[in-house]
């Protein structure tokens, strides 16, 4: 029994194909000699006893009227093995007299069997694709690298000791119908691997994709503004080639086990925290957004609830966001008085009185660093800061 199964459908297409070479009918039958292809739809599902002579003997068997006659649901003509590797994968059979069908009868069977080839090794890289798509889920989900992963890389010829980071690709939900959204997922999944990257991909969902990307440039080193100018290069050729709209998050580099999933981890909350602090930009960065993407796994329990009671207090006497806005401009210019002052447009005076107000409201000593740290913690955990 062969091991390569030849289907239905591309058997058909063989007989599309080669019915276009010559004015005869034919058929295709699998390695059990039923015809599952022909230009004679009523003859599809029978058992040809002519296959089974050239599957038996494995030789072209040409059947004349005076043997017609003695084999069942067969007629004259020539019936060739079709073979892959050597090995007889189903038989082609041409209908008509065997030696006017002996002129062009090898050069159909090499037609039909470079289909055969040709699909075979589609099927092969598409089954390839696959398990590096599914390889590449189960480590950005694992974090020890089992016996089995490690076995499971190796025949995909996959380095799993080469270092990785990992990015996030999300393209905007709600522009094209599922169809449309996969293949330019598929697409940009081509772009990605070519030319000359050596980049991990798997398609996660209709709007997300991740990618592991080689961690070190040419020195042997990990290279964070290398990468963020790849990142941006890579946002730019898509812009001008009129593809999807996206993001990319690029998460932090580890070394050790489990160093994919956690880059993972990161590239995923950077994503989350890049587009609810800047929903304009394309392009989010782990090392840009640290302590919030941090802190983001507090969001929700009952530790993010107490650091956040100050600010709450704040905003519930703030009506205009007035006071909110001085404290995070104050934060942003690493708590200097002058150069909060200038970039508000405001009195020293002013920023002083305003401060004096977040104390009492926030019931914090702005003068204490742990105070103030609560505090920037807290504008940190705000959705909306």
């Amino acid at each position: 029994m062969a091991t390569y199964h030849l289907d239905a459908r591309l058997a058909q297409e063989i007989v599309a194909r080669t019915m276009k070479i010559i004015d005869s009918n034919v058929n295709v039958m699998d390695a059990r000699g039923r015809i599952i292809g022909s230009g004679d739809s009523e003859r599809i599902g029978e058992m040809h006893e002519g296959a089974l002579l050239a599957l038996s003997q494995a030789r072209v068997v040409d059947i004349d009227d005076a043997v017609a006659k003695h084999l069942h649901g067969v007629r004259p003509g020539v019936n060739l093995p079709m073979r892959i590797d050597g090995e007889i994968v189903g038989v082609i059979g041409l209908t008509g007299e065997p030696e006017t069908l002996h002129h062009y009868g090898e050069l159909v069977c090499m037609t039909a069997e470079m289909m055969l080839e040709q699909a075979r090794l589609l099927h092969m890289l598409a089954q390839d694709s696959r398990l590096r798509e599914e390889l590449v889920l189960n480590l950005i989900r694992s974090d020890t690298l089992s016996p089995a992963l490690m076995e499971w890389a190796q025949r995909l010829g996959i380095d799993l000791e080469l270092p990785r980071v990992v990015a996030v690709v999300e393209v905007d939900s709600g522009q094209l119908e599922v169809d449309s959204a996969m293949s330019e997922l598929q697409q940009l999944q081509t772009m990605l691997i070519t030319p000359e990257r050596d980049n991990l991909i798997a398609i996660v969902s209709l709007t997300e994709m991740v990618v592991l990307k080689p961690a070190f440039n040419t020195h042997g080193r990990f290279d964070a503004e290398d990468h963020r100018k790849r990142v941006e290069l890579l946002l730019s050729r898509m812009k001008e080639r009129g593809h999807l709209r996206m993001r990319i998050a690029l998460g932090n580099f580890f070394t050790g086990p489990g160093s994919i999933a956690r880059s993972y981890r990161t590239a995923h909350t950077t994503m989350v925290v890049g587009k609810q602090r800047m929903p304009e930009q394309r392009s989010y960065f782990y090392q840009d957004l640290v302590l919030p993407v941090l802190l983001d796994s507090l969001r929700g329990g009952w530790q993010a609830n107490e650091l956040s009671r100050p600010l709450a207090k704040l905003k519930s006497m703030d009506s205009n966001g007035l006071l909110k806005r001085t404290l995070i401009s104050w934060f942003s210019h690493n708590v200097q008085p002058s150069a909060t002052a200038k970039a508000l447009y405001i009195h020293r005076n002013t920023l002083e009185y305003r401060l004096n107000r977040i104390s009492e409201l926030t019931g914090l000593n702005l003068s204490h660093f742990d105070d103030r740290l609560l505090l920037y913690v807290a504008l940190q955990l705000d959705e909306q800061p």
